[in-house]
C-alpha cells in the first residue's frame, strides 16, 4: 500500500505521519510518500499532475492547507480562497487521472454557518450564513467537501471528509501574535508564572464555550474514517452530504480552559476577565454521533492533553534558547 500524505509537515499531517509510521514498524506494508512544499507546489496543476502520474500512489490524504488565525483570514482573504481551493482542485482531481480510488480530505468546522444550531449536526452545512471573518477559507473547505462527492457520484470512488473541531497538541503554533487560544493562553500564562505576575487579563467574559480536541485524537480518527469497510462508511453517510465531524462532543468555558491552563502552568495569580472586550460566538461544538456510531471516540481529556503540550511548549522553547 503507498500512501501520499500531503501536508505531513503541519501540525495535523504531523500527526498522521507518526501514526502512519507507527503502523509500519508494527509490521504493516506500507510505502509512504511525502513532499515539502519546496519540493512540490500543490497550487501548481502541471506539477501536482506530474507527481501523481510518478508516483501512483494507491491513497490520498490532503492534509495541507493554507490556514491561519482569525486575523490572518480577515487580512487576506484572497490567498486563504484562492491558495486552499488551488490545493484542493489539483490534488484531488490529479489523484483521480492517476487511479487513485481512495482519499480522505480534511476539512474544518467553519464550514457551518455562524448561527449554526448547537451542537452543530452535519447536515447543518449550507443552510446559512457563514462566519464573515473567515468565509473565504469556509468557502474553499466546502468546495473540496463537494469535489470529493461529485467524484464520488459521477465516477465511483471512495473519496472521504472529515471536519475537526479546534485542534491542539503536537506541531501548535505559539506565536505572541498568530496562534489559537490553547497556546496562546499557555504561552502568556507561562509567562506570567515566570515573571511572577499577580493577574493575567483575558477578553471577553469567559463565558463562551468551546470545543477542544488533541491533534493525535484527531490523527486517529482520520486514519479510522479512511480503514472503514466502503459499505459501513456509505450506511452511515450520505452521497451528498458524505462528511463527518470529529471532535470530543465536549466543550468547555474560556474560563476553565484557562484555569486548567493555569493550574498546568503553575500561574497562581488571579485571572481577570476584560468584559469591554468582545466574546465571540456563545458556544461552538461539534454534534460526533455520526462518528461515534461508527466506532470511534476521543481518548485524550483536555487535562492530560493540556499536560501533555506544555512539556512540548517547554521543550520547544528551550530549543530556541539555545539556537539563539
Amino acid at each position: 500500500m503507498k500512501i501520499y500524505l500531503a501536508g505531513h509537515r503541519g501540525m495535523v499531517g504531523g500527526a498522521i505521519l507518526r501514526q502512519l509510521e507507527a503502523r509500519k514498524q508494527a509490521g504493516a506494508d506500507l510505502t509512504l510518500v511525502t513532499r515539502t512544499s519546496a519540493d512540490l507546489d500543490l497550487t501548481n496543476q502541471n506539477a501536482v499532475r506530474d507527481f501523481m502520474m510518478q508516483e501512483r500512489p494507491d491513497q490520498v490524504i490532503l492534509a495541507a492547507a493554507k490556514v491561519g488565525g482569525i486575523i490572518a483570514n480577515n487580512t487576506y482573504p484572497a490567498p486563504f480562497i484562492y491558495e486552499n481551493l488551488m490545493i484542493e482542485c489539483n490534488v484531488i482531481h490529479q489523484a483521480f487521472e492517476a487511479g487513485v480510488t481512495k482519499l480522505l480530505q480534511l476539512g474544518s468546522s467553519c464550514i457551518y454557518p455562524k448561527l449554526a444550531p448547537q451542537p452543530m449536526r452535519e447536515d447543518a452545512l449550507l443552510t446559512g450564513t457563514l462566519e464573515p471573518t473567515n468565509e473565504p477559507y469556509a468557502i474553499a473547505k466546502i468546495a473540496g467537501i463537494k469535489l470529493c462527492e461529485s467524484y464520488n457520484r459521477q465516477h465511483g470512488v471512495d473519496y472521504r471528509s472529515v471536519m475537526p473541531t479546534n485542534l491542539y497538541g503536537p506541531g501548535d503554533n505559539f506565536h505572541p501574535e498568530n496562534s489559537h487560544v490553547v497556546p496562546a493562553l499557555m504561552r502568556r500564562l507561562h509567562v506570567a508564572a515566570q515573571d511572577g505576575a499577580d493577574e493575567v487579563v483575558i477578553w471577553g467574559t469567559g463565558t463562551p464555550m468551546r470545543e477542544f480536541l488533541h491533534v493525535d485524537d484527531m490523527a486517529e480518527a482520520s486514519l479510522f474514517v479512511m480503514d472503514l469497510n466502503e459499505e459501513v462508511y456509505k450506511r452511515e453517510t450520505q452521497e451528498m452530504l458524505s462528511h463527518i465531524n470529529v471532535g470530543s462532543g465536549t466543550d468547555v468555558t474560556i474560563k476553565e480552559l484557562a484555569e486548567t491552563i493555569a493550574k498546568v502552568v503553575g500561574f497562581e495569580g488571579a485571572l481577570r476577565f476584560d468584559t469591554t472586550k468582545p466574546d465571540g460566538a456563545p458556544r461552538k461544538l461539534m454534534d460526533v454521533s455520526r462518528l461515534q456510531r461508527l466506532g470511534w471516540s476521543y481518548k485524550i481529556p483536555l487535562d492530560l492533553g493540556v499536560q501533555d503540550t506544555y512539556q512540548l511548549f517547554l521543550k520547544q522553547r528551550d530549543s530556541d534558547l539555545r539556537a539563539k
